[in-house]
């Protein structure tokens, strides 16, 4: 049996930058998370992060993006495998769904943490 030639190296990240794309362009919570990361890296900006927390946001953000991502992937193969409802398609949609939930409400958090006292000093 003869195997596939995989794509070039540097034409594997064109398509992961290419997903990346599809998933800010078509899928409404992905552009949410992208306008939060916006805002906190303003935030963060102005009010002075330390390289520490700079590192903390910036997981955060790979985390909550990247399984937005996954997310976008595991409902797009369900669809694709089946059009009616199943139980075990229902899993899987909410439980990819679910664990971006909780990655976004512990990067919300942990967000407070950080910027609720750096706002506070700034406004007193």
């Amino acid at each position: 049996m003869k195997r596939e030639k995989k794509p070039p190296f540097l034409k594997s990240f064109g398509y992961a930058f290419e997903g990346i794309l599809t998933g800010i362009r078509k899928e409404r919570n992905m552009r949410i998370h992208t306008a939060a990361m916006i805002l906190v890296v303003l935030a963060g900006t102005v009010l002075g992060l330390s390289a520490v927390e700079w590192c903390i946001c910036l997981i955060l953000f790979g985390l909550v993006m990247a399984l937005e991502l996954v997310n976008t992937a595991v409902e797009a193969v369900v669809d694709l495998v089946t059009e009616e409802k199943k139980p075990l398609a229902k899993v899987a949609k909410d439980t990819a769904a679910g664990a971006v939930l909780i990655a976004a409400i512990m990067a919300a958090v942990i967000g407070c943490i950080i910027f609720l006292p750096k706002l506070l000093a700034y406004v007193v």
